[in-house]
């Protein structure tokens, strides 16, 4: 399932599921996990840039990726690792002015997160190379600078409890992707700079993947023309 950027149907994006990500965004904490689709062409790899559509104000989620392996339905949280091919260090950007305008007016998020390159990702990772999914470290920085720096050991759900309940709502078919939350610390990225994402083995610190994508400007288009 290397190939899922191309071979998968959908992103599935866990929402709030760090605590103190939702408490710095002003959210209540869920008591289900909740969950948007992103576009898979909103895939972008390295040597890729990350693109910031003019007039928005766009923001980085480092997320932990999860690549299903086969189809499933109603799946039980025993069987749940079964169906993981893979793992993947993911950012899920978002145009986080124009989620909050939805937000206010009860509109879907599928603009804000939903643009060309909002969905960087690193190399697939195999299985082997993860010893425990519940003890990673999830790391960005900007521009040098860390800006996010958490664990997934903080999840509110864990990862066989997301594919239980996503996979009760809808089908998860192989390629696709769940994306399982990230931890506090999100914020602006600009045009001009340069954004390293690392994930790592929370007990030992060693490196497990990572990725460095630019920031470029998108100009604006007229959809009216």
């Amino acid at each position: 399932m290397a190939s899922f950027v191309h071979a998968g149907k959908k992103i599935v994006a866990i929402g709030r599921n760090f605590a103190k990500h939702a408490k710095e965004l002003g959210n209540a904490v869920p008591e289900k996990p909740m969950f948007f689709l992103k576009p898979t062409s909103s895939y972008v790899q390295q040597p890729g840039a990350i693109e910031v559509p003019e007039g928005t104000t766009v923001h980085h989620e480092l997320e932990l990726g999860v690549v299903i392996g086969k189809t499933g339905r109603n799946i039980p949280q025993s069987a749940a690792n079964s169906f993981i091919s893979g793992y993947v260090l993911a950012l899920d950007m978002t145009a986080r002015n124009l989620q909050d305008e939805a937000k206010k007016k009860g509109h879907p998020w599928t603009v804000a997160k939903g643009f060309d390159t909002f969905t960087p990702v690193g190399d697939f990772i195999p299985p082997s190379k993860i010893k425990d999914y519940n003890n990673l470290q999830l790391t960005l920085k900007v521009d040098g600078k860390v800006t996010q720096d958490g664990s997934t050991s903080e999840m509110i759900f864990r990862i066989p409890k997301l594919i239980s309940f996503v996979s009760s709502v809808m089908r998860l078919e192989e390629g696709d992707v769940i994306l399982t939350g990230t931890p506090e610390g999100v914020g602006p990225v600009v045009p001009g700079q340069i954004v390293e994402g690392t994930l790592a083995d929370g007990t030992t610190k060693e490196p497990i993947s990572s990725f460095r994508f630019p920031v470029v400007g998108r100009p604006a288009f007229d959809s009216d023309q």
